[in-house]
């Protein structure tokens, strides 16, 4: 062995343990940094989340009874009716008087229980209809079916009301829509109001078939 060249024993070869234990240390932070995602940055789910277009509950039915209710203005030349409930109505009551109304269209008995919109109409006493149900007696008037008919975008200087379009609206428990003229949609109903040609719909809208 040469003068120069120094024994090997007790050196330390290969890499420091200090570099091995950081480099595990760091590797793993990235698995989870990087590869685990983390539930607070997933969209929340739960009853919070608001859709942004109303939800249709087509075809429900309600085995509730139906409430009493009266029958307190109509508008002719709108083809509109206006029914009043009792201010505790539930909207299961509200939708079993729907289904009541459309049955009884369907029997040809709806004249019975609501004065005809279009009396002697080809396709019947009710061919064209808007039935509105209110459960407050300021609402449900005429004034509010006349406002409803307007639609949103009808300029209010033109139409002075006593009841302004966005409060009738709000207002709405129900709404019960017909037009047999339309083959594609000859009725529809909802509780609260919705106007799907503008895409306005008061904030208990949902669609009922």
């Amino acid at each position: 062995m040469s003068q120069e060249e120094e024994p090997t024993e007790g050196r330390r070869v290969g890499i420091h343990p200090l570099i091995v234990v950081f480099g595990v240390i760091f590797g793993l932070w990235l698995f989870i940094t990087l590869i685990i995602p983390k539930s607070k940055n997933l969209p929340n789910q739960g009853p919070e989340t608001t859709p942004k277009t109303p939800v249709g509950l087509h075809n429900i039915v309600s085995t509730d009874l139906i409430p009493t209710y009266e029958a307190t203005g109509t508008v002719t030349d709108m083809k509109a009716i206006t029914i009043l409930v009792p201010p505790a109505t539930t909207d299961s009551q509200v939708v079993a008087l729907l289904q009541y109304f459309q049955k009884a269209r369907l029997d040809n008995s709806l004249d019975t229980l609501l004065p005809p919109t279009t009396p002697g109409d080809k396709l019947g006493e009710f061919a064209i209809a808007d039935i509105y149900i209110f459960s407050e007696t300021q609402y449900g008037v005429s004034e509010s079916a006349k406002a409803l008919g307007r639609g949103a975008h009808a300029p209010g200087e033109f139409y002075p009301s006593s009841i302004p379009y966005e409060v009738a609206m709000e207002n709405v428990r129900g709404h019960y829509a017909i037009d047999l003229y339309n083959k594609n949609s000859p009725e529809r109903a909802s509780l609260g109001f919705g106007e799907d040609e503008t895409g306005v719909y008061s904030k208990r809208y949902q669609r009922v078939f």
